[in-house]
């Protein structure tokens, strides 16, 4: 049992979040961090994974895959992604992330949608921070992931009645909840 935080061990809630809830903690997640683990479909089949730098405007999520990589491949092959964001915090208690799933669009440099997710990329920063000039944007594919489902989970929403784990989908009014429960070692 969990002296300090006992309710971990409770039977976990099943109620779902409201919509507009959910997209504020959704949002938030979005606004902590902005590095995330993009999944792809390698070429054999198997995952890759890669860390990368991203910024969002609304739901959409905008990352630069790096010309040639395997990620960029990857995409270009099969453009259903996965992205996880995790808030970095220690322990169960304060868990809190989210998964996006959804395809990824690669826009080409200087294309009306390009430009739109550079005035959200700040790409000046990375730039900068690579000691790099940043007198003009990366010229490459700047990839859009637009999420058909979204899983976010916080335990700390036990406390107030929530389930931990919701999942938002495109077009649905209201989340749907996934059961879990504690298992005594």
């Amino acid at each position: 049992m969990s002296v300090a935080h006992p309710w971990l061990e409770e039977t976990w809630p099943t109620k779902p979040l409201p919509n507009e809830l959910l997209l504020k903690k959704i949002e938030r997640i979005l606004t902590i961090t902005n590095i995330a683990y993009l999944g792809t479909v390698a070429k054999d089949g198997s995952p890759i994974v890669s860390p990368l730098e991203f910024y969002h405007d609304d739901l959409a999520i905008y990352f630069f895959p790096q010309p040639n990589s395997p990620k960029l491949k990857a995409i270009q092959r099969d453009p259903r992604v996965s992205l996880a964001i995790a808030n970095p915090m220690a322990g169960w208690a304060c868990i809190m992330g989210a998964q996006f799933f959804g395809p990824a669009t690669l826009m080409k440099p200087y294309t009306p949608e390009w430009e739109h997710g550079m005035s959200c990329f700040k790409w000046v920063g990375s730039k900068f921070e690579l000691g790099k000039p940043y007198d003009k944007p990366p010229e490459g594919f700047l990839a859009r992931l637009d999420p058909n489902r979204i899983v976010y989970t916080e335990h700390l929403m036990r406390k107030e009645g929530y389930a931990p784990r919701q999942i938002w989908r495109k077009g649905a009014s209201e989340p749907k909840v996934v059961q879990g429960a504690y298992v005594k070692q």
